[in-house]
């Protein structure tokens, strides 16, 4: 089954794939603590807006505590900016969601995203809804088939278990993945580019 970009995340540690009929050559790289979707050396030339972004990153708000976003497109920054501002995740999800809607490419392609922190949410808007849903359990949202939150089995408990369980799930066409996990010591972090 083909369900395109998913996000999984459980109240402790989080993963992103990239799965892609189209655009496979692509690779995440981390970059000062964000860790970026990109092409590959040998990808072609295109100027598809959803091919780079951001799909990780990890901030500190204002009361001391860490979240951790993910997310398959440009929605990741601004989601992480109001986090960085005091909102509540579910707040910061739901009106960056609706303001940047879903992707206006030939697919309409849903935007998803999650965070782990102090309380873990999953996010997603198509075209005929919004849903931002509080995670008390692993919980899977993709761009593709499973466009609605449902509760995911997903055994990972750190970073690397979570990048590597993404990426060889059994949905079709897997690219690249992150993990993301909480620690005592803040967020762990780990890619998982298929080689």
């Amino acid at each position: 089954m083909y369900v395109g970009r998913f996000v999984v995340v459980g109240p402790e540690v989080g993963a992103y794939r990239v799965s892609s009929r189209s655009f496979p050559n692509r690779k995440v790289v981390e970059r000062d603590g964000t860790v970026t979707v990109a092409p590959t050396e040998d990808a072609p030339e295109t100027d598809n807006p959803y091919i780079a972004y951001n799909c990780l990153r990890c901030v500190d708000r204002p009361d001391g505590g860490e979240t951790a976003v993910l997310g398959n497109g440009s929605h990741v920054d601004p989601i992480a900016e109001k986090l960085e501002l005091g909102y509540p995740a579910r707040d910061a999800l739901a009106e960056t969601l609706l303001a940047l809607d879903y992707e206006k490419d030939d697919y309409d392609t849903p935007r998803v995203a999650g965070t782990v922190g102090e309380e873990a949410y999953v996010g997603v808007v198509r075209r005929d809804a919004l849903l931002v849903e509080r995670v008390d359990e692993p919980t899977l949202v993709a761009t593709y088939e499973k466009d609605e939150p449902e509760a995911f089995a997903f055994g990972a408990e750190s970073a690397a278990d979570a990048a590597r369980e993404a990426y060889d799930l059994d949905f079709e066409h897997a690219v690249c993945a992150v993990g993301v996990a909480r620690t005592d010591d803040g967020f762990e972090r780990a890619l998982e580019n298929g080689n």
